[in-house]
């Protein structure tokens, strides 16, 4: 964490000339004072996506000149895919909006995914809190301990729509590992989903590992779960004994697949300001929104709640997206068809 906050500072001192240039202008041109900037949550509230929008909220008014007053908006709806929707077509372009968005929806957008009325190439990214890997888990009362009982037996996960990992990760294993997960969608929010699989109504779902740390740490303490399988670059070290995704592939076509379908872990909890909006503003809240995840007051507030902040700027994030838009067609074409079984779900 120290290593990534050094090379963070580093990072926003070696500033080009011309970016330089843009702050020190937009400090001395642009006030919000009297303003108000919305943070918008493509998620319900309680989760961290949103847990963490409101730390946000709280803290980088100090970064931003004229200490603006900062609310969060939660606007859940269509896996995720409403709020981003807004954010590309409705959301004010003068540098009072920005958004956390799921980390799904550069993919979401790739597979031509249903809703899709936005190019996340156009989003101006701020930054992010970090990787996250993905989780597929299991109630403990389901009996599925492994990724071998799940394609023994088929297991009901529950989802919110189809734009993000909670539905895309389990259709994609599904096709490429031989699991049977019926995916049931149309919970309104993510902790919906935890209600009906707490009620009995589904088994499991795909869950951000961070998230089930901040909101559900019992549930790991106290075996309530089974994790049978994780996506990301790497294994996350409190779960080292469950394998990833691509690690389950058998032959290297399908471990690109895997990877691709991985991809959003790389993202974690991304920010982003609408297209449109003043490159001088754009400049300044990426600066505000950096200063904000290193900052020590807001790090220790996390903390406190539960939450891991391995911070990202706009460059590491816009380049994620920009390698997950430029997927070759023929990768595409194969996740495609992996998560288009429409024989294995619930309408």
């Amino acid at each position: 964490m120290a290593d990534r906050v050094i090379s963070l500072i580093l990072a926003i001192a070696t500033l080009s000339i011309a970016e330089a240039s843009l702050i020190g202008r937009a400090r001395a041109e642009i006030t919000y004072e009297g303003k108000t900037i919305t943070v918008v949550t493509s998620t319900g509230i309680g989760g961290t996506y949103d847990l963490l929008s409101r730390s946000i909220s709280r803290h980088m008014p100090r970064y931003i000149p004229g200490k603006p007053t900062m609310i969060v908006q939660n606007m859940p709806g269509a896996g995720n895919v409403l709020a981003t929707n807004y954010m590309y077509n409705l959301a004010p372009k003068d540098g009072t909006a920005m958004a956390v968005v799921h980390a799904a929806m550069p993919l979401h957008q790739v597979l031509d995914g249903r809703g899709v009325r936005y190019d996340a190439s156009r989003f101006n990214w701020l930054g992010s809190t970090g990787p996250e890997n993905e989780v597929i888990i299991v109630w403990s009362t389901a009996g599925i301990r492994t990724i071998d009982d799940a394609r023994k037996r088929e297991v009901i996960l529950g989802a919110t729509g189809e734009g993000s990992g909670i539905f895309i990760l389990p259709m994609a294993m599904n096709h490429v590992l031989g699991t049977r997960f019926k995916v049931v969608i149309g919970y309104k929010s993510s902790e919906d989903v935890n209600l009906a699989m707490q009620r009995g109504e589904v088994q499991g779902r795909a869950f951000g590992l961070d998230s089930i740390r901040a909101q559900h740490p019992d549930w790991l303490r106290n075996k309530t779960i089974d994790v049978i399988a994780q996506a990301g670059v790497k294994r996350d070290n409190a779960i080292a004994d469950v394998p990833l995704l691509t690690e389950l592939a058998t032959s290297e076509e399908d471990r690109e697949l895997m990877a691709l379908i991985s991809s959003p872990a790389g993202l974690g909890h991304p920010y982003l300001v609408p297209p449109g909006t003043p490159l001088e503003r754009i400049t300044l809240l990426r600066q505000a929104f950096l200063a904000t995840v290193s900052d020590k007051s807001f790090l220790d507030e996390t903390a406190r709640l539960g939450l891991r902040i391995e911070p990202m700027g706009a460059g590491e994030v816009t380049k994620i997206v920009t390698e997950t838009i430029s997927t070759p067609s023929a990768a595409v074409a194969k996740a495609k068809t992996a998560i288009r079984q429409t024989d294995s779900r619930d309408k």
